[in-house]
């Protein structure tokens, strides 16, 4: 594949995702974040669709790697930052600190303006290659790399609070929510790494690292675009806002626990677990708290003291009784044990047994009877 297909590819495909996420309506009532979300992240396709436009019609890259850098550097750069704020904004519920908002700009004018310096003092045409021409594009990638590993830091750490809001809030396992975004942001880490190779390189090794990129670009916009259609966002958005409450009883929270109510929590705990409130399916935690007759804090405290998430310790509970299940109705099948364990399927409830047992049902019965 020559520069010029692939160019003209690229630019046909941002062109064709900036029209997805222009057009894109959702299912349900869009939040005004997800909607800002969308168009930042429509900014970036279409900055990258005018980058390779650009490129090709220039012939930048034949003409040689210093001045493709230049249009690299005053386009590709932004680009990156839109879509990395575009994935913060989503995860802070567009709550973002002044340096989220401020150091890809900056970091970008530093570039633009490290360049713009190297080429006004240099005294050479603007589109020959030079070598303090070439130190202000390395200076420039190394901005560019400084600026996306802070965004990545921001990331993995938003999408770590936002797995533990899940966690402390649903009784199974919601992983599947954040898969895209966990591979997204992978995705945004191993561009960040590749692009400055990008830049500066020609022959085989573009074409290889093209390629990542686009697949990276393509699997964002469309997996975002899956995420906002489903009910991911809401279930997302419960579990954040009960986090939130959950933090802003400060004073209770803050203050550990004495002994006697722990050991209150745990009688109350023994006596609704007697009763099979946990084998009820869709267990939230606010609804188990009350249930159990204790203030949603002092569960989640009494269960950080265990070191559990919720639905680490609903699962575990769970399971016991499907252990009991097992040795006791040997003739009950799977589906029947989890609706009356309270998994939403038999699909869940063999997955589960399998992970904290170390076997499937079947298999443990097996063993039980031998």
């Amino acid at each position: 594949m020559t520069f010029g297909t692939m160019q003209f590819t690229a630019a046909v495909l941002m062109l064709l995702l900036t029209i997805k996420l222009l057009l894109l309506r959702s299912k349900r009532r869009e939040s005004i974040v997800v909607r800002r979300t969308r168009w930042m992240l429509a900014v970036g396709t279409s900055l990258l669709g005018i980058h390779f436009t650009l490129q090709l019609q220039l012939g930048l890259r034949p003409m040689g790697v210093s001045q493709s850098v230049m249009l690299n550097l005053a386009l590709l750069m932004p680009a990156s930052f839109v879509f990395s704020v575009a994935v913060l904004y989503l995860q802070r519920r567009g709550q973002l600190n002044r340096t989220d908002r401020l150091i890809g700009p900056l970091a970008w004018l530093a570039a633009m303006a490290v360049l713009l310096t190297a080429i006004l003092t240099d005294g050479m045409p603007l589109l020959f290659t030079s070598p303090k021409v070439h130190n202000a594009e390395l200076i420039g990638g190394a901005l560019y790399l400084l600026t996306q590993g802070y965004y990545s830091w921001r990331h993995a750490r938003c999408l770590i609070a936002m797995r533990r809001a899940l966690d402390d809030y649903y009784d199974s396992d919601t992983v599947g929510i954040l898969n895209w975004m966990q591979l997204s942001i992978a995705g945004l880490l191993v561009l960040a790494l590749m692009v400055p190779a990008a830049i500066f390189n020609t022959g085989p090794v573009l074409l290889i690292i093209a390629f990542a990129a686009y697949f990276f670009i393509f699997y964002l916009v469309d997996s975002f675009c899956s995420y906002i259609s489903s009910s991911a966002p809401a279930h997302m958005q419960k579990a954040e806002q009960n986090a939130e409450d959950a933090e802003s009883d400060e004073d209770e929270t803050d203050k550990p626990l004495s002994d006697e109510t722990v050991a209150a929590i745990t009688a109350a705990i023994e006596h609704w677990t007697t009763n099979g409130g946990h084998l009820r399916s869709g267990l939230i935690q606010p609804i188990a708290a009350a249930n159990i007759g204790i203030p949603k804090y002092q569960l989640k405290t009494w269960l950080h003291m265990k070191g559990m998430k919720y639905n680490e310790w609903i699962a575990m509970l769970r399971i016991e009784e499907a252990k009991n299940c097992i040795t006791s109705h040997p003739d009950w099948s799977n589906d029947a044990i989890a609706q009356h364990c309270g998994f939403s399927d038999r699909t869940v409830l063999q997955r589960t047994f399998k992970r904290l047992v170390g076997m499937t049902p079947a298999q443990y019965l097996r063993e039980q009877t031998n």
